[in-house]
């Protein structure tokens, strides 16, 4: 961290697509800004989608842009693989204390040559690809990663020493311990983004036990060119799956799971990998279960319309039970609400959970602003001053503050960078 400033005008929070909009935001109006990403590579879970709804445009194409022009802005420092400890009020603003952990890679030498992964024996599931692919013990984290840096992993690296051997460079560093920063800011910005709900949030859906159940960003995974198959195929067997169910609601809108509230973004996603879907297996028939669609944006409702002028069948229904029945087929009953809450055991070959969107990020006391009873962040005078948190200097951006789709995360960005630059 040698080159990080002890001092700078704005901490942004997250790396994600409204992280780094609202570092752009912020630094175009000439103030210093600091970026914190915890993962080994800022775009968040935007880098890692097909294609984004209504439009069906390339979601990389969108993001890594955005991501070449924060590491080549001249006032955006970034710090990725790195922890927020702390965050305490001066009056006026903030110090904080930051975490590096180590790469085992000295980022200043390295040149993303991806020799010393090439070099590395050692195979393990890889978290981008949502495990259905597989990456080395010491890795690039993908693609279109932002540092092209490579990281260690310590957990299943056999330190045979084969990685550091064919390094142009010499910059493996199996000694490198983690570094902590503390840094003064004049405000900050909290872009801490999203998860979904976990797999096994609704225990009668079987995401955590059947291996043709998936979550929907794996799905895009496979759906994308550079994902882990190159096309839509079973986990279990590999095979092309001639019939595919979406269950909408499976991770919201369920108070029995902790999550009441609509996540706005799941049938639409739903819709366009479906559509998809057609696009690539023209034979596959592809059902959506929901209790109602919720296409509230710009083009929404038209491009629900085309995906059922394309042949996907939209179902009002409720499932109850998912069931794993021989060859690793699904049964779902089905409650068929417009048929007069008819029964049916219905069979797919491979069923997506359109899972819901709960915070990012539990700070608890490393951050003094409050959380709401959804568990985002809260913000007092939301209609008015969506990113404005209950502390003074503290602005929130993106899904921080709630589920939103893209072009709402990046607005609200660049509010949350408005309203910093006059803080300042």
């Amino acid at each position: 961290m040698a080159d990080i400033k002890e001092r700078y005008d704005g901490l942004v929070i997250g790396g994600g697509i409204a992280g780094m909009q609202a570092a752009l935001d912020l630094a175009g109006q000439g103030f210093e800004v600091l970026l914190v990403e915890q993962q080994p590579s800022i775009g968040g879970v935007m880098v890692g989608l097909n294609k984004v709804f209504p439009t069906l445009d390339c979601s990389s194409c969108i993001c890594t842009p955005r991501m070449a022009e924060v590491a080549h802005h001249e006032r955006i420092d970034l710090l990725t693989y790195t922890d927020v400890q702390k965050v305490e009020a001066l009056n006026p603003g903030f110090r904080v204390r930051v975490l590096k952990k180590p790469r085992y890679v000295v980022e200043a030498d390295c040149i993303g040559c991806s020799l010393c992964e090439l070099a590395c024996d050692v195979y393990v599931p890889h978290e981008f690809d949502y495990q259905l692919g597989a990456r080395r013990a010491i890795y690039i984290p993908h693609a279109n990663a932002i540092p092209q840096v490579a990281v260690l992993d310590p957990e299943h690296c056999v330190f045979d020493g084969a990685c550091a051997k064919v390094c142009p460079k010499d910059c493996i560093d199996f000694a490198q311990l983690p570094e902590e920063r503390a840094i003064e800011v004049g405000t900050v910005i909290v872009a801490s983004g999203l998860q979904i709900t976990p797999m096994s949030a609704k225990k009668e859906y079987g995401g955590d036990r059947y291996v043709n159940v998936m979550n929907p960003l794996a799905m895009e995974r496979v759906q994308s060119s550079n994902g882990p198959y190159g096309h839509v195929l079973r986990p279990s067997d590999g095979k092309v799956p001639k019939s595919i169910a979406y269950v909408q609601c499976a991770g919201s809108r369920d108070a029995s799971i902790g999550v009441p509230y609509c996540s706005r973004v799941c049938c639409m996603y739903a819709l366009k990998q479906a559509v998809m879907i057609k696009h690539e297996l023209h034979d596959t028939e592809v059902t959506i279960y929901h209790m109602d669609i919720r296409a509230f944006g710009k083009g929404y409702e038209q491009f629900y319309r085309r995906a059922m002028a394309e042949g996907i069948r939209v179902v009002k229904a409720k499932v109850a039970r998912i069931t794993e029945v021989e060859n690793r087929d699904l049964s779902l009953r089905v409650e068929l609400i417009d048929e007069g809450g008819q029964v049916a055991d219905i069979r797919h070959d491979l069923v997506v959970l359109s899972q819901g969107v709960i915070p990012g990020w539990h700070p608890g006391d490393v951050l003094p602003v409050p959380e709401a009873r959804d568990g985002f962040f809260e913000v007092p005078e939301l209609a008015t001053k969506p990113a404005r948190s209950p502390v003074d200097g503290i602005f929130l951006a993106g899904v921080a503050t709630g589920p939103k789709d893209i072009p709402d995360a990046i607005v609200e960005a660049g509010a949350a960078a408005m309203e910093a630059a006059m803080y300042l």
